[in-house]
């Protein structure tokens, strides 16, 4: 396991950010950490990169325990936290020349980062010329420079255009390929696009946790349909892999299915043979976003 977080609690005061969470990432995965604002998702990333301490339970990060071990964990941890600290009058190897300094990091190393990235063109501008695409990429540099095991990104998308948003994405996917990575975001289509597994935390409490394709591949399909005339239950059993019918109002129905294949041809079927008309038929299966709205109302 590369992170292992056993019932984490963290209080300011009387407030409780974190209340016993518990879930554990193995190494390779790619993980969405979703949440509304305030749900405590920053403060597990800074808990588990050893910036703050919990105040109850235990966390591993590549064998080593947070609280005891601080400086061994920040060594396998490449952390990019939510707002990007950088030093705008400085060129951009300048800063990561800079950083590298303090891991002893080789000048081959420094290069070898600055082109996995894409900031080679950029190498040799300030950094506050940059748009704010370009300098997530320099923050991405700094902390995959010292080669980490766990990458741990707050926010990274945060502000960037649609067309800077695929590009990070793509490194993101690129970068897990051979680490772990945590991280938190609010864009649904981008844990879609890059992550394996989602973790959802409300309220400091961890309200799902799935695989994607388990989220994605559901075995059930849920019809919302309306027939123009009054339809009995005994009837639509007709229909093929009927799991129930529900009979929302008047000749409004909900059916399920136990199948993920599109069944709305065969409801047309079975009204057309049926002598009904099919006034409306809609698929009502959460999407990730929808998911989320309902789990963190």
């Amino acid at each position: 396991m590369s992170i292992i977080v056993e019932n984490i609690t963290k209080t300011y005061g009387n407030q409780r950010a974190l209340d016993a969470i518990s879930f554990t990432i193995n190494s390779g995965e790619i993980v969405g950490f979703l949440g509304p604002n305030g749900a405590g998702k920053s403060t597990m990333m800074k808990i588990i990169t050893s910036y703050i301490i919990q105040t109850e339970g235990v966390v591993h990060v590549n064998g080593h325990n947070v609280a005891e071990k601080p400086m061994l964990v920040k060594q396998s941890v490449g952390y990019l936290p939510e707002h990007n600290p950088l030093y705008l009058d400085m060129y951009v190897k300048e800063y990561i020349q800079f950083s590298a300094s303090v891991h002893n990091i080789t000048k081959n190393r420094i290069d070898e980062v600055i082109e996995q990235v894409g900031l080679t063109l950029e190498a040799h501008k300030k950094i506050g010329q940059l748009s704010k695409g370009y300098r997530q990429r320099v923050g991405l540099a700094v902390a995959l420079l010292h080669d980490p095991e766990v990458l741990v990104l707050d926010e990274p998308t945060t502000g960037l255009d649609p067309n800077q948003l695929v590009e990070i994405r793509s490194l993101i996917k690129e970068i897990g390929k051979t680490k772990t990575v945590l991280f938190s975001t609010h864009i649904m289509q981008e844990v879609e696009a890059v992550c394996d597994r989602v973790i959802i935390i409300d309220k400091g409490k961890i309200v799902i946790d799935k695989k994607l394709n388990e989220l994605k591949s559901d075995k059930e399909q849920i019809i919302e349909v309306e027939f123009d005339l009054r339809v009995e239950e005994q009837l639509l059993q007709q229909l093929p892999k009927l799991l129930k019918a529900i009979n929302i109002h008047d000749n409004i129905w909900q059916l399920t299915f136990s199948t993920s294949k599109d069944m709305r041809p065969a409801i047309f079927d079975f009204a057309h043979d049926n002598g009904l008309k099919l006034l409306q038929s809609q698929l009502k299966n959460e999407d990730l976003e929808s998911l989320f709205r309902s789990l963190t109302k």
